[in-house]
């Protein structure tokens, strides 16, 4: 079942905007924050600085994948030794 997705509206840098998000991106934002020990604003602004071209939501997606990509990735000799799943 895919998960809904829901617009929310967020102050960045003082403006109001809203962003659409599936839930578990905005757990993972929600997440992301607190082991930073930062409010949800204070690193929607974060990301928002270093967002060049993609809109914000687009660009929050990218920001969560990446974090739990970087986070939990396996250096490369472990990840060749694993055997391959066909199916």
């Amino acid at each position: 079942m895919r998960s809904p997705i829901v617009k929310r509206s967020v102050v960045v840098r003082g403006h109001n905007t809203s962003v659409t998000l599936e839930d578990e991106f905005w757990q993972g934002v929600r997440d992301i924050a607190a082991r930073r020990r930062m409010t949800l604003a204070a690193l929607i602004e974060e990301i928002d600085c270093g967002r060049h071209q993609s809109n914000l939501s687009s660009h929050i997606r990218l920001f969560v994948l990446e974090y739990y990509h970087a986070r939990y990735a396996e250096p490369p000799s472990v990840a060749a030794a694993k055997p391959v799943l066909l199916c």
